[in-house]
């Protein structure tokens, strides 16, 4: 589950600029939330075009000790915001305070128009500056009570995966990070392109389910297989008739053991996820082809074009080709088969 205010736009740059992407880390650095920033960001893949560039900086050049007991090196230091269209905040230590130097770069890259990102914790040092004030945020579900009495003038939404302004955006959880900095890749080059930066990573482009999946006790190991198979299946069939009872049978669970697997597993029902299925492929043939809204609606096996338009306004809050206006004009993607 997600929160979205508005449509995240690509800071102006030249021509042909990459967009730049300039982390902010800061002793003791959380590992996995830099990483998850690194890799969408700063990785180049063959065949994908390279959107951007990615560095890391910190209040001063030098060693910064991270959570893991390693050390990182920052080449750079404070000036590089000056040059930052998105700045990534990967985790902040929640007692830290925050440093008068970096509070008035990150409200400057503010004031200038760059994109403030805050992964999991990072929302703290956000929030700390006053960007986040009468605006929803979230952050760790663990964490959210403790940020919401720190932060009485920001609303705390801890049963979402990211929240994204536009301008700012903060996400849940460490993985929730990658979910967040992928939803910005489709916010700036469309959902093709998304997906493909997914699939090398080998995690979807769209996650569903909320924080509230991981608030609760984990249950006791099954011996159960892995739904994954079964999504995979399902995921190549969205242009047939899959019924919730067929999905089930090919499990060899009742729909009853099906419902709760799901909720377990994925944190939603098999209905609601194999409609999130067919809506996110929807999107990705109006942002990608020129078919009909009536051919789209039968490709991702929602019959027609009525329904089509009602689960999209239901999911969305617009119309397939309100979608289509606002996204087709952004940068091509490879070829490839859209809508898987």
């Amino acid at each position: 589950m997600i929160k979205s205010s508005s449509r995240t736009a690509v800071p102006p740059g030249g021509e042909g600029a990459r967009h730049q992407v300039v982390a902010l880390v800061h002793a003791p650095q959380p590992t996995f939330e830099l990483g998850c920033a690194a890799e969408v960001f700063g990785t180049r893949r063959p065949g994908l075009p390279a959107y951007y560039d990615f560095r890391i900086c910190a209040l001063r050049p030098g060693s910064v000790a991270t959570t893991a007991g390693y050390t990182l090196h920052a080449t750079a230091g404070l000036s590089a915001l000056d040059e930052a269209d998105t700045v990534v905040v990967p985790g902040w230590a929640p007692d830290a305070p925050l440093p008068e130097a970096i509070h008035g770069a990150l409200r400057a890259a503010h004031r200038r128009g760059a994109r403030l990102i805050g992964l999991c914790s990072g929302a703290y040092a956000l929030a700390a500056t006053g960007v986040l004030d009468g605006r929803r945020a979230t952050t760790h579900w663990n964490r959210a009570a403790d940020f919401a009495a720190r932060f009485p003038r920001v609303e705390m939404d801890a049963t979402v995966l990211y929240i994204d302004h536009g301008d700012v955006a903060t996400s849940a959880g460490a993985a929730a990070g990658v979910d967040l900095c992928l939803h910005l890749l489709r916010a700036d080059h469309g959902a093709g392109y998304a997906a493909r930066v997914g699939r090398y990573m080998g995690v979807p482009p769209h996650r569903e389910g909320g924080q509230a999946q991981f608030t609760a006790e984990a249950p006791p190991r099954r011996a159960d297989p892995s739904l994954a198979p079964l999504l995979d299946w399902v995921s190549g069939r969205l242009g047939t008739r899959v019924s919730v009872a067929e999905m089930a049978a090919r499990l060899r669970v009742s729909p009853r053991t099906l419902a709760r697997r799901f909720t377990e597993e994925v944190g939603t029902s098999p209905g609601q996820w194999l409609l999130a299925r067919r809506i996110a492929a929807a999107c990705t043939l109006l942002e990608e082809t020129d078919l009909p809204v009536e051919a789209v609606a039968a490709r991702v096996g929602l019959s027609s074009a009525t329904n089509l338009r009602r689960r999209f306004h239901d999911a969305l809050g617009t119309t397939p080709a309100a979608y289509r206006r606002a996204f087709r004009h952004r940068s091509p993607v490879p070829p490839g088969n859209a809508g898987t």
